[in-house]
């Protein structure tokens, strides 16, 4: 074999030193280049797993989040709602009693109204009983030509009245 070797015009010692310097190359450049290539390739590796298991949870929060704001709105819509419809009743409430207040104040108006118009009406007719007492009298004394004695004038003024 080392005749076959020879007669291919291969040195020994120069194909040994080649296979030294190659694998000398081979250790440097694992222990130099290849070790740290990978651990940078697995250093990267894992920061993108990382990533993307923080971009997962950052989903799963802002979901969770839109949930809550989602919930947050419909309870205050219904709250809204609510007080909405207890400010309605309680118009609802206050127009009644308004009303019934007024209608009270209304009927006391009206009776204090026709209490005065009895009163004004009892005045006048005494007014003008009075008045026409006034005049049957001035009648009479000028029928009769003088003054009647006041309980003759009182009779004739109350004959007077009932007719």
């Amino acid at each position: 074999m080392s005749e076959l070797i020879t007669k291919l015009g291969i040195d020994y010692k120069l194909l040994i030193a080649q296979i030294v310097n190659f694998l000398v190359l081979l250790f440097i450049l694992y222990k130099f280049a290849y070790g740290p290539i990978l651990a940078m390739l697995e250093k990267r590796q894992k920061k993108i797993e990382q990533g993307l298991k923080d971009a997962e949870a950052a989903g799963k929060k802002l979901a969770e989040s839109e949930e809550r704001q989602k919930e947050i709105l419909r309870k205050a819509r219904t709250e809204a709602k609510e007080i909405v419809e207890k400010a309605h009743m309680q118009a609802e409430k206050s127009k009644s009693k308004i009303a019934g207040v007024a209608k009270v104040q209304a009927e006391k108006i009206i009776t204090d109204a026709k209490a005065e118009i009895e009163r004004e009406k009892t005045k006048t007719i005494s007014e003008i009983k009075s008045e026409i007492g006034s005049l049957v009298v001035a009648a009479t004394e000028k029928v009769i030509g003088g003054k009647m004695d006041e309980e003759k004038d009182k009779e004739l003024i109350e004959k007077s009245l009932k007719s």
